[in-house]
């Protein structure tokens, strides 16, 4: 099944203002790169704060490909077909009109950003440093088609939690990376030139100086951290997931019971209703990347879609994601050309990334924090089979994009689980 085969791998013309210049790190020496990260030899450059700022000509250019859209037709007027053409056109006409960018680059550079050269590949990442006498270093990863925008508001909580009534014994060193070829992280220029798990661990351990940190994850930042936990256990404290990878079964594992059954069924629904993106980014994600690279139309209505597809909004999408946060999560892949980059890390997981093997367990400390309102919700004995599971809970509401839905009960979730790390 598809969904479950990218979770198994996944494990799984922008302007900056820079305090130095940036030049673009790209994977020249992508193979030597991963060599130096995986043998522990560092090249790390101090990393740099940024700003994020939209030149004019982006601006111009932007609003006049957004204001000269040719509209496709549409048979319905809900969202049975995919995106629904009067919610797309109202957005891309506040986007065109009314959406204040100048406001927006305020809001992108409230949390902290910097960027490293990491083995080669330029890595951009939020570092929100948490006030309390002993912080626990936090690798935050967020999955698609989100972005650090999600955490806008989780962040805060986590880094201060007495500012949000909670204590100050609670709180996280918050480090929010973007995947490579996501946001301001390199684009890669060849195919896996680095896995993930090994960058985002140097950038914990030889960047940032943790010699050991917790990980939490969704979606796709859920596959990173399980394989961190897998590769790196004498380093990783524990990890916080809302999705799970499927354990590999042989003849040899134990029957599977009538909830990891039920399990696979709603699984295998979601694969069949809605996981026609899945497999075209696992396959053809270039005949469709240069598509959505040159309209922003074409880009609002391919995420957005999922936006209303997988978050727990009751119906009125606006009330959940106003269309300052929707378009703000925009403008981080249209700025940046990221959406070929992004789609294609779903090829790269699906054809060179090293499967999950027989045997393989992760021994570290596990919470699973499942949202109802999810692609798929696993149960307890499901992940028990492939994870040291400590903290299992079905949350009241949320979705997707819980950090953003539902981050108070997020960062609870959370803090509870560090306690006992």
């Amino acid at each position: 099944m598809q969904r479950r085969q990218f979770l198994r791998k996944v494990g799984g013309a922008f302007a900056l203002t820079v305090t130095a210049p940036i030049a673009a790190r790209m994977l020249a020496q992508g193979q030597r790169s991963e060599q130096r990260i995986a043998t522990g030899e560092s090249d790390v450059m101090p990393g740099q704060p940024f700003h994020i700022k939209f030149d004019s000509a982006l601006r111009g250019d932007l609003r006049r490909r957004l204001v000269e859209t040719r509209w496709s037709d549409a048979v319905t007027t809900d969202w049975r077909y995919g995106m629904n053409e009067s919610f797309l056109k109202a957005l891309v006409q506040y986007w065109s009109a009314d959406y204040d960018m100048d406001a927006a680059e305020k809001r992108l550079n409230v949390l902290p950003q910097f960027r490293a050269d990491i083995g080669g590949l330029g890595v951009s990442y939020i570092h929100l440093k948490g006030r309390g006498p002993r912080p626990k270093p936090l690798i935050l990863m967020n999955g698609w088609p989100s972005s650090f925008v999600e955490y806008a508001k989780l962040a805060p909580m986590l880094a201060d939690p007495a500012a949000f009534g909670g204590s100050a014994d609670d709180a996280f060193d918050v480090v929010i990376p973007a995947l490579p070829g996501f946001g301001f992280s390199d684009r890669p220029t060849r195919p896996y030139p680095v896995s993930t798990e090994a960058l985002f661990h140097s950038l914990m351990t030889e960047h940032l100086g943790y010699p050991g940190y917790l990980a939490s994850g969704t979606d796709i930042g859920a596959g990173v951290a399980t394989r961190l936990a897998l590769k790196y256990p004498e380093s990783v404290m524990g990890i916080h997931l809302s999705a799970v990878v499927d354990p590999p079964l042989t003849a040899q594992s134990p029957p599977l019971s009538g909830v990891e059954r039920a399990y696979q069924a709603s699984v295998a629904q979601w694969e069949a209703e809605q996981g026609a993106y899945n497999h075209l980014q696992s396959t053809r994600p270039q005949t469709l990347a240069f598509a959505l690279a040159d309209s922003p139309v074409g880009l609002a209505s391919w995420i957005a879609e999922k936006f209303y597809c997988w978050s727990d909004h009751g119906g009125d999408l606006l009330q959940t994601f106003p269309s300052d946060m929707l378009i703000d999560n925009l403008m981080v892949y249209w700025s940046t050309q990221t959406i070929g980059s992004s789609m294609r890390y779903y090829y790269d997981n699906r054809h060179f990334r090293p499967k999950i093997q027989l045997g393989d367990h992760v021994s570290v400390p596990t919470a699973i924090c499942m949202w109802p309102k999810d692609l798929v919700t696993a149960p307890k004995v499901w992940a028990e089979r492939f994870y040291n599971v400590r903290q299992y809970s079905m949350q009241k509401h949320g979705g997707h994009f819980p950090g953003w839905e539902a981050p108070v009960a997020y960062a609870e979730d959370l803090r509870r689980f560090a306690k006992h790390v």
